[in-house]
């Protein structure tokens, strides 16, 4: 039965000029028929870049409406519109605004997981993989409100001895890891390098071997020696790691560590977006057009080269 959903699919994806992205915690299922694969970085911009007419993403509501601000022009469909990021919904617009006139002045950084509404009072966007470049890149006389994950802002407080200010955020499936199960997990694997990505509780990354976004532990995976990996992070990843790198090991540091959010989607619903086109995701325009500009400040931040880098 599957195997003919995805013929499907694959046909309707074809006569309807369709990209299909996915993100590396969707089911192994939904991961293995996309067109592209990648985090949060990566799908922004792949969704900036894309041809097609539709843009069927896997993902979860903030990042369909990212792809809605970045491609007005395109349609975008999120197969399971129900889909959300607790951690997104737990920033309102109304408290933001609350939060800034504490701090008169000061840059609003959200990091992508926002909704579009809150982005739009914002200053830049950052991902878990350019947030610390970006806080380098920020004028020093200015202060930070960094929202909405102040585990991932703590850790790049660390990294840049700066000043941030947060709000209560956090990623509910990240929080899960402790550093007990590093513990545990070492001692049951002790060649492995421990993977943790950085919106995990400042002890697991205190204990982490290399700190670092999904596509940062999909480079590590395969660039560095050793041959086993605990990976710190939601569960989706591992199905990723094992196909692209069959002669690797790797282990969660956490069972529990899975987003139900990011499993919504399955191959059914996929293939239902594809044939009904029902279930679009679109940003209002003047809320779109407020909410750009600090996604196109992290692109273009993103695209600069630093003396002696090499893209």
């Amino acid at each position: 039965m599957s195997e003919d959903i995805v013929k499907s699919i694959q046909k309707l994806k074809r006569e309807k000029n369709a990209i299909i992205l996915s993100h590396n915690y969707q089911l192994p299922e939904v991961q293995d028929i996309a067109d592209f694969l990648g985090d949060s970085l990566e799908l922004s911009l792949r969704g900036s870049r894309a041809e097609a007419r539709l843009i069927i993403f896997c993902g979860v509501y903030f990042m369909a409406e990212t792809a809605s601000i970045l491609n007005p022009d395109k349609k975008v469909l999120l197969p399971a519109p129900d889909a959300g990021c607790p951690m997104a919904e737990m920033i309102t617009v109304p408290a933001l605004m609350a939060e800034k006139e504490k701090h008169p002045g000061a840059l609003v950084v959200s990091y992508v997981n926002t909704t579009a509404a809150v982005k739009a009072e914002s200053d830049y966007c950052v991902t878990s993989a350019n947030a610390l470049r970006i806080v380098q890149s920020l004028p020093d006389d200015k202060e930070v409100i960094f929202i909405p994950d102040k585990y991932l802002g703590s850790y790049i407080m660390k990294m840049t001895a700066r000043k941030l200010y947060f709000m209560d955020g956090y990623c509910p499936s990240h929080v899960k890891i402790t550093l007990r199960d590093l513990q545990k997990a070492r001692e049951a694997h002790p060649e492995a390098r421990i993977l943790a990505h950085p919106e995990c509780i400042p002890e697991v990354l205190e204990a982490a071997d290399i700190v670092a976004s999904t596509s940062g532990m999909c480079r590590a995976a395969r660039e560095k020696d050793c041959m086993e990996f605990i990976l710190a992070t939601e569960v989706g990843l591992l199905h990723r790691l094992h196909r692209e790198n069959p002669d690797k090991k790797f282990y969660p540091a956490s069972d529990l560590a899975l987003c139900p959010n990011m499993k919504r989607i399955t191959l059914d619903k996929v293939l239902h977006a594809l044939e009904e086109e029902d279930c679009e995701v679109r940003v209002p325009e003047e809320t779109r057009k407020r909410a750009l500009l600090p996604l196109q400040r992290m692109l273009e931040i993103n695209e600069r080269k630093t003396p002696g880098e090499r893209r």
